[in-house]
Formats: C-alpha cells, structure tokens, sequence
C-alpha cells in the first residue's frame, strides 16, 4: 500500500481516508476536480487527509491475506498517529470496521460509504457471490497461479459504462463537448480499464467470509489473532447510503447501525439519491453528504451530544 498525503501544515484532526481493494483504485476518492471526496473534505476544512492506496497485486503478493491488509493499515495508523478518524469507502468499509473493532483506541470516529458488512440483506453483489460455488474462485485463482487478474474480473462481472453512465456517476452533463468533459470521460474509461490485480488467498477470504459466510455481522471474523465483536464499537459513526445502490443497497449499508454498540446520540445516517460509486464521485454528493460529514467529523463535542465523546 502507498499511504498518500493531502495535508496542509501538522495541525489538526487526521483524517484515513481507507480505499477498496476490490475491482478499481484509489482513484475512486480523488477522481478530478470537482470529484474529489479528498478536495471536498478540503474545502469543508480538514486539514490532515491520507488516503490508502493499495498496490496492484503480484505474484509474491499471492498469499496476503485480509490479516496482512489490517496489519498495513495499523502501520498506517501509526505512521499517521492514532487517533485517526477513519473513512471507509464500499469494501474498504467493512475493512475499516474490522479495524475499529480490533483496534478501537486507535479510532476516533468512523464513517463507513456504501459499505457492505451485513451480508444477509441481500444485494446483487452479495446474492452473485452466494450464487456461484466457491470452487468457481478457487478455480479463478488457480487459472492465475495464485493471482486473480482484475481484467478478467472486468469480464466477469460485465460492468460496462456507457456515456450516459458515466454522467449519472459524476453527477453532471458531459454532452456539451467541452475539454473538461472529453478529460473526465477519458479519465473515467481509462480507470475503469485498469483494474488491480488481487492476492489469492485475499481474495478468497473475502469471497468465504466477509460474503458466504458473513463472520463481521454474525460475530464470527478472527482479525489479527482476535475475535471482533461489533457490539464493541462505541465510537461515533457516519453510515451514508445510495438510494439506488444495487452493489451495497441502503437498507444494507444501514443494517450495521444494528449491530453496533455505539450510542444512538453518536450514530449518523444520511441517504442520496445515486448509484454506488457517485457515492464517492457524484458532484451533488461532494457537495451535499460529504459537507455535512466534513462538520460532523469537525464538531464540537456538543454540537454531537450535549455531552463528552472522548478522543
């Protein structure tokens, strides 16, 4: 992983901003200006943002485990200086979760964006991944000697964006043949078409797991030599939620509040009206959710509660 920094000076509040390692890159949280969870998160004032940016797997990286990927966010962590509030963004929510349950001294508060934890409210990409039998990702694996190839993902799960798409993505017109519009588009096509590569083993756990099994929601997901319990997470959390999400769909984004033993003062919900990844992208959400996430991760301990979180 590459921690990138966007800070200005080492005053304030750091802010983790912890990427997916799924399909696409970090590029999904600082897209283009006017696109940028990082750039509105600046503009809204924080001064202090990092951003995981997890490498594209190879063949020594065949073995890494989602064990390995806590263990490089706590280095992180601790590079940065705990505690940091932690911003989880679709897989890199339930990633960032697990984190905060393993380690929650080390996190303040915790937002967690189109995140997939409780698996059992069904989505498309929680019933594709119980549709198909595990042999068939092992058998991914194997065909890449210990690697999962992120084209043949793409492929796999035949996701293709069309103008139109994209524009909903990003939450504006594209059709008026400015430069802007030509550079977002190519600059969407050419991230899209370069999907990570993935460890094996990572990617197995998390199929068996986090999905089929579904070990965070059910109490049963060892991390780090340690069993999590939700129930312990006490610190304030964010769960923002796309209204029409078909990978992580609202009802299940806002499943984990149930789960969670945070105080029902301390606990924030907010919805949009977008697909996933405008969730990260869209201009409308930069400017709406992620304004009021930016002065809720800001706010005076009252402005909360009336009352006292500790760091």
């Amino acid at each position: 992983m590459r921690l990138r920094a966007f800070s200005r000076g080492d005053a304030g509040q750091p802010v983790l901003v912890c990427a997916p390692y799924a399909l696409h890159g970090a590029l999904v949280a600082d897209f283009a200006p006017g696109h940028s969870l990082v750039g509105a998160l600046q503009r809204d004032g924080m001064t202090r943002i990092y951003l995981t940016d997890w490498r594209s797997a190879t063949p020594e990286m065949r073995h890494l485990s989602i064990d390995n990927y806590l263990a490089e966010l706590n280095v992180a962590i601790d590079e940065i200086g705990a505690p940091v509030d932690l911003v989880g963004l679709c897989q890199g929510g339930w990633l960032s979760l697990a984190y905060a349950a393993r380690f929650p001294g080390k996190v303040r508060r915790l937002v967690l964006a189109g995140a997939p934890v409780d698996v059992s409210t069904p989505s498309e990409l929680s019933k594709m991944v119980a549709a198909l039998p595990q042999p068939a990702f092992e058998q991914m694996v194997q065909q890449g000697e210990g690697i999962v190839n992120g084209e043949h993902m793409l492929r796999f799960w035949n996701i293709p964006f069309s103008q139109h798409d994209v524009e909903a993505v990003l939450q504006r017109n594209l059709r008026d043949g400015s430069d802007e519009a030509r550079m977002l588009l190519d600059r969407f096509k050419r991230w899209d078409r370069a999907p990570l590569d993935l460890p094996g083993a990572y990617y197995l756990e998390v199929t068996e797991r986090v999905f089929r099994e579904n070990q965070i929601a059910r109490g049963r997901f060892v991390a780090l030599g340690r069993r999590i319990d939700l129930a312990e997470v006490r610190m304030p959390v964010f769960l923002l939620a796309g209204e029409n999400d078909i990978v992580v769909p609202r009802d299940q984004a806002f499943a984990t509040a149930r789960l969670l033993g945070t105080q029902p003062a301390w606990l924030e919900r907010a919805s949009e009206s977008c697909d996933h990844l405008s969730l990260f992208m869209g201009r409308r959400v930069l400017t709406h959710s992620w304004r009021r996430i930016a002065r809720w991760l800001q706010a005076d301990i009252g402005d909360l509660t009336g009352g006292r979180i500790s760091a």
